[in-house]
């Protein structure tokens, strides 16, 4: 009998890395998960969601559910959210809890589910006061993030690096 695939959530915030998220998406199913995609409302200007449905194999979660309408996702055994934005990251260290994703993330907190953040703001942004109280806040709850900015191209037009959060991902998946 073969083992079932870990599952791992992808929520996908909308910055640049976004828009080739089906990217890292193809890269965590070559290392074994079933990937799971959920995306911000802003996000969805970003994203293709048809590639990344066919990169998956699952839709593309964007709206919570309804009162009557059974979960539509399976218990994750990691949570991954990147890019992670300025807005996400605030929200979500405030407890808010009003979109499909902000859910997933704050839920997590409270399950012990693994989650792995890929910080992704403008300096402006980043250099706010609320902002590295919020990571602090959210590491404090066992979030593990990359650094701010790892996934920016090491040369302008580049690819996107995805490495920090498959490194943290593999690193955390085998404690």
């Amino acid at each position: 009998m073969t083992e079932a695939a870990p599952i791992v959530l992808l929520v996908i915030c909308a910055a640049p890395p976004a828009a080739q998220v089906a990217e890292l998406a193809g890269q965590l199913r070559s290392d074994g998960w079933d990937v799971y995609p959920v995306i911000t409302e802003a996000a969805g200007e970003w994203v293709d969601p048809a590639s990344l449905e066919r990169v998956t194999g699952h839709p593309v979660k964007r709206e919570p559910r309804g009162p009557q309408e059974p979960k539509s996702l399976p218990r994750a055994d990691a949570i991954i959210v990147a890019p992670a934005t300025f807005n996400t990251i605030n929200q979500w260290a405030a407890g808010t809890n009003n979109t499909a994703a902000l859910g997933i993330l704050n839920e997590a907190l409270g399950s012990g589910t693994p989650v792995i953040a890929s910080p992704y703001a403008k300096a402006v942004l980043a250099a706010h006061p609320a902002f590295s109280r919020s990571i602090d806040l959210l590491a404090g709850a066992g979030v593990r993030f990359t650094a701010t900015d790892a996934l920016r191209p090491a040369v302008p037009d580049g690819p996107f690096q995805w490495e920090a959060v498959l490194d943290l991902l593999t690193t955390h998946h085998r404690d």
